[in-house]
């Protein structure tokens, strides 16, 4: 009965959904799209499609999202937005940082996205245009597998801040005590893999088209960069997102070494009460920027 009940509500929100998107004018960049995806399609076979194309993708929107925290410190406008004001960036630590990535995406990430071919062809995951699926669709299911990536990433981080194992895998992450975007992927090449999975088991469960796999990649890294930006911009978009972190609440556990293990909603860190700490911090500050002003 509760199963129908259901069913009856997603049919029922898929129609809402289907008649407002009727109602919308039409996409302008769709037809150019179109017209780019079948052009990939008939140039290059599957293999470089899932493989090198993911590659790129991942490259290209890794660098160019992390592209505004890095010129930011070049702004002095954007000083006042940032977190840990008395921490700057320095060149010393990015250039290592980006060695670190340079690693982890070639040597780590790059045998991993190898297998995205062969995950597409055993699965019969299409590539056609004709079965893509719809904006509001390729929505919903981003927002499955951030909400089951967040759960993951949650149970897993929490873990690897454990006394007995931290100094081994995670301390690597938290060498930059005031996080900067480019940073988002610093990690140990075994918590690259262990927090990772969390990113696959999503498109597992849910991946209809290969285009959802560039759609979360793209979302994922959005959410992975802004947490990791260490600024706090008023008009950050992200922030209009039920339940998302934020950089605020991201910067407060590299800050602090403690607290708020999830990656991009606060529900788990509610639930536990591992963000007891950033709420009396938060409430803190606030008071002080009330007597600043």
């Amino acid at each position: 009965m509760a199963t129908n009940e259901s069913i009856s509500i997603f049919s029922s929100a898929s129609l809402a959904v289907e008649y407002v998107d009727s109602l919308l004018p039409e996409n302008p960049l769709q037809e150019p799209f179109k017209n780019a995806w079948n052009y990939m399609l008939n140039n290059y076979t599957k293999f470089q499609i899932a493989t090198w194309g993911s590659l790129i993708v991942h490259e290209v929107l890794y660098f160019l999202f992390c592209l505004p925290g890095f010129l930011f410190q070049f702004i002095p406008f954007m000083k006042k937005y940032k977190i840990q004001k008395d921490k700057p960036e320095t060149w010393e630590n990015q250039w290592k940082c980006f060695k670190v990535l340079l690693f982890n995406h070639f040597c780590i990430q790059l045998p991993l996205i190898c297998g995205t071919y062969y995950f597409t062809e055993y699965f019969n995951i299409p590539y056609d245009w004709e079965r893509m699926p719809r904006w509001y669709m390729l929505l919903a299911r981003c927002f499955g597998c951030a909400v089951i990536e967040d759960t993951w990433h949650y149970f897993l981080h929490r873990l690897l801040h454990h006394k007995r194992i931290y100094k081994y895998i995670h301390k690597v992450h938290h060498e930059f005590q005031a996080p900067f975007g480019m940073e988002a992927e610093y990690a140990h090449p075994l918590e690259t893999l262990i927090l990772g999975t969390g990113f696959f088991i999503g498109i597992m469960l849910l991946c209809d088209h290969v285009i959802l796999l560039w759609a979360w990649v793209t979302i994922r890294l959005i959410e992975t960069i802004d947490v990791h930006s260490g600024y706090d911009i008023p008009l950050n978009p992200l922030n209009l997102i039920p339940f998302y972190a934020g950089s605020r609440h991201h910067d407060f556990h590299h800050m602090n070494f403690i607290g708020n293990y999830a990656s991009t909603f606060t529900w788990w860190d509610r639930i536990f009460g591992t963000d007891s700490q950033f709420t009396a911090y938060n409430e803190k500050m606030k008071k002080i920027e009330k007597k600043m002003q």
